[in-house]
């Protein structure tokens, strides 16, 4: 911002009512159009303003079409701002005037209009009122249209701030757009914050828009960014950030905004790394469809490692139960020796990074460019699922990460419907244990409903697995009938060797089914897909089914891990939650007691 811009944004933020929304110098519409200022207030209406830093005696001559400036000595010629302001907002209104649900009603007398007033203007931080009439300005840009200097100073009240602005609507009248109104003008306007009703779990994209239409149809059903993720998204700023979010939250949403808008201005590659292969895949995706593919890349720790190790020649280690660990280690190696050079990249952002070891933070943080020092790391210590048996702690500080006071705490879950939200938490309350996070003094956030609501989960006890997947087989043809497309269901199991029994016992029960996304050209797939738990992360279905819970907790693995992995499988259902179990089991009970529980909230 320029000083001028920095002070009327302050006395925005503290003359205006918190219902008041203000977006600064935001791009708008297929041609990228960015008013300094969109004011969009749901009593009001909706406000372009562009805001100019002149001095009086820096203006030469004016006519309603042209500014002429002398500015260092040089003559300059400008747009009249007041056209600029209205281009911004002629814009706007295209883009939103084709929602019906924006509109009056056929019945009404103001049928086809909008129903809510919309004005532009022009604020002039450094001329004053009397400046402004004095030097003929006034013929050019009409008083009413415009704030001077002494009309936003510190001391004046904000019954008299307001009244400027809204004396910049041409046609005022009375107006009172909801709250779900005013995310469909946000729908329509940032394309970016827009969260597609289809499953995010299937390798696709995460924003469906169509570029080329300027007027795309608003379906009946949208979804945004809340305010809180689009504030975070947008103003994220530089140096190191950690985003501390329940799973739902929208973190890897935030992070993919965050690398589409670094990748933007960026001489050098945006490097995005995940834990698991399917994340990787998925964020990938909305890359590619963004035509990013060449600016970010996405890819796995130990991808990422092994891309490192091939391209600068290092010794590859051998294959066995330590390859993955001495992969990396050759890395760090080669960093140390100046094999590997540090700062290849503008930024960097790890996603899911509970499940990312101190050691290779440590190596991460020096890739990250110090010209642009930008890093961003999201995570839940609830979901920390690959513990491997490390019990220690580490500080985000000890391993390289500065971002003492940049740290934001998401709390609401988006994802879940609140029956399977409690159910999901209220399983895994009493197991999980905050003590093994392992990252800083953290607690686990409890996640918080965002109210949405949906059919209560549902557990199952019968005789055999076999039994287990016939039952799951017949909830999920009945879902079909009712509509959700078998692309959007999936099946998570603990054990990979579970897998292929699942994908066979749906097969002989008519089910199509396939063992992880379909292949990238299969864009016809109509299948349910089938991954582990682990693999899950980070993936969202409409309908998820999980298996084999009365085998749970194996003996030989951590009991706290496999409750946090199922905690990470409930949570990736949107709408259906199915669990299963032919034993007894402490699991099998807690799920079974979880679901009555959650059924109590219908």
């Amino acid at each position: 911002m320029t000083g001028g811009e920095r002070r009327f944004a302050r006395r925005l933020e503290v003359l205006l009512g918190d219902e008041c929304l203000c977006w600064y110098d935001v791009s708008i519409g297929a041609k990228r159009r960015r008013p300094d200022f969109l004011v969009l207030h749901p009593e009001r209406g909706l406000l372009a303003l562009e805001v100019k830093s002149w001095k009086i005696d820096s203006v030469s001559a004016a006519d309603p079409s042209l500014f002429e400036l002398n500015l260092d000595g040089q003559t300059v010629k400008e747009p009249n701002p007041l056209l600029k302001a209205r281009d911004f907002i002629t814009v706007a209104i295209d883009l939103l005037k084709g929602d019906p649900t924006l509109r009056h009603p056929p019945d009404s007398r103001y049928a086809g209009h909008l129903r809510f007033p919309y004005g532009h203007g022009v604020v002039l931080t450094n001329i004053t009122s009397k400046a402004f009439q004095s030097c003929g300005m006034a013929d050019v840009v009409p008083p009413h249209l415009t704030i001077c200097q002494d009309q936003m100073t510190e001391w004046i009240s904000p019954e008299a701030f307001q009244q400027r602005l809204w004396d910049m609507f041409p046609q005022p009248f009375p107006c009172q757009l909801t709250k779900a109104q005013v995310d469909r003008v946000r729908w329509h306007l940032y394309p970016e914050i827009r969260i597609p009703e289809s499953s995010m779990g299937r390798q696709g994209n995460l924003f469906e828009t169509d570029e080329k239409d300027p007027v795309p149809t608003a379906p009946d059903l949208i979804r945004v960014m809340d305010l809180q993720q689009e504030q975070l998204a947008r103003s994220l700023g530089e140096g190191h950030r950690v985003i501390h979010g329940v799973a739902g939250s929208g973190k890897t949403m935030i992070l993919g905004y965050r690398a589409e808008y670094l990748a933007q201005a960026s001489s050098k590659p945006v490097l995005v790394l995940c834990f698991n292969r399917p994340l990787a895949q998925k964020i990938a995706a909305w890359m590619h469809h963004k035509g990013l593919s060449g600016k970010v890349l996405v890819r796995t720790m130990h991808g990422w490692c092994r891309d490192l190790v091939d391209a600068h020649q290092l010794s590859h280690p051998d294959p066995g139960e330590q390859y993955f660990q001495e992969l990396v280690q050759a890395v760090t190696a080669g960093v140390a020796l100046g094999q590997v050079p540090t700062g290849q990249y503008d930024a960097v952002l790890i996603d899911e990074g509970h499940d990312f070891e101190p050691e290779w933070f440590q190596l991460i943080v020096q890739m990250v460019d110090p010209a642009t020092n930008a890093l961003l790391v999201t995570y839940d210590g609830a979901q920390a699922i690959y513990m491997r048996g490390r019990k220690r702690r580490f500080s985000f500080a000890s391993v390289g990460i500065h971002a003492q006071g940049r740290s934001t705490i998401l709390k609401l879950n988006y994802r879940n419907t609140a029956e399977i939200l409690d159910a999901a938490y209220a399983f895994a309350r009493e197991l999980l244990d905050a003590r093994d996070i392992g990252i800083d003094s953290e607690t686990i956030v409890a996640p918080q409903s965002a109210g949405r609501r949906g059919p209560r989960p549902e557990f199952f006890q019968v005789a055999s697995f076999r039994d287990e997947v016939f039952c799951i087989a017949d909830k999920l043809r009945a879902c079909n009938r009712e509509g959700t497309p078998f692309r959007d269901m999936a099946v998570l199991v603990y054990r990979k060797a579970q897998a292929d029994d699942v994908m066979a016992l749906l097969g002989h029960a008519g089910i199509p089914a396939q063992i992880g996304f379909a292949a990238p050209n299969d864009h016809n797939a109509n299948r349910v897909s089938i991954f582990t738990l682990h693999s899950s992360k980070g993936l969202e279905f409409a309908v998820v089914a999980i298996p084999g819970l009365g085998e749970m907790p194996y003996a030989s693995h951590d009991a706290q891990e496999q409750a946090r992995v199922l905690y990470v499988g409930m949570t990736r259902a949107t709408h259906r939650l199915i669990l299963t179990a032919h034993r007894k089991s402490d699991f099998a009970v807690k799920a079974s007691e979880a679901c009555e529980k959650a059924a109590q909230l219908l």
